[in-house]
């Protein structure tokens, strides 16, 4: 019996990506099983510290079943100092009944310029499906100028799961098209789930 593969396109985007080509595309296949691949996102993201470096890579894919595959591989040699180079990978079929946002926001450079038609510079996807949440605290102001007193913090609850940015200026415009199409992809077929 021959193992599922990844479709080319699949396959070429996660290749390019450049960051454990083979082991990515082995999760993800063994997580995926036979289901049908009908969209997917790729995106690397490398965070530099002072003396250190983290890549990530996510790669969504929509397949048959009404189903999102999420992977996130996380880089983690700088944790064994000396030690060989390690990755965790992290996978997640969502059933796209259960996801209960889809949110994307897209950016435009020079907004005094836009022409109809025009792609956005950045896309961010924000997912939700399982209550992930972060908090934001900001100081809760007076309307009295004068007022010197404490009023404590307003607070809002966010809720994610996933995030993604991909910004033209780092990513290249490509990539920021491609996100704009698998999200309205993604937000069509959850839609298309719900009634």
């Amino acid at each position: 019996m021959s193992q599922p593969v990844l479709p080319t396109e699949l396959a070429l985007d996660i290749e390019r990506a450049g960051f454990y080509p083979q082991l990515v595309a082995d999760v993800m296949v063994q997580q995926l099983g036979d289901r049908e691949i009908l969209s997917h996102y790729v995106h690397v993201e490398t965070h530099f510290g002072y003396d250190d470096l983290h890549r990530h890579i996510t790669v969504l894919v929509l397949a048959s079943g009404n189903v999102l595959a999420a992977l996130h591989l996380n880089d983690l040699q700088d944790e064994v100092p000396g030690g060989p180079p390690r990755a965790s990978v992290a996978t997640e079929i969502v059933p796209l009944s259960k996801i209960g946002s889809c949110v994307v926001t897209t950016g435009y450079d020079n907004p005094q310029h836009y022409e109809p038609g025009e792609a956005p510079s950045e896309v961010t996807l924000v997912l939700s499906w399982a209550g992930g949440a972060r908090m934001e605290f900001v100081p809760n102001l007076c309307d009295d100028p004068d007022c010197d007193a404490d009023h404590g913090y307003m607070g809002t609850r966010i809720t994610e799961d996933l995030v993604l940015r991909i910004a033209g200026k780092a990513d290249g415009q490509q990539a920021v098209n491609k996100a704009l199409a698998f999200s309205r992809t993604l937000r069509d077929a959850i839609l298309e789930n719900a009634t």
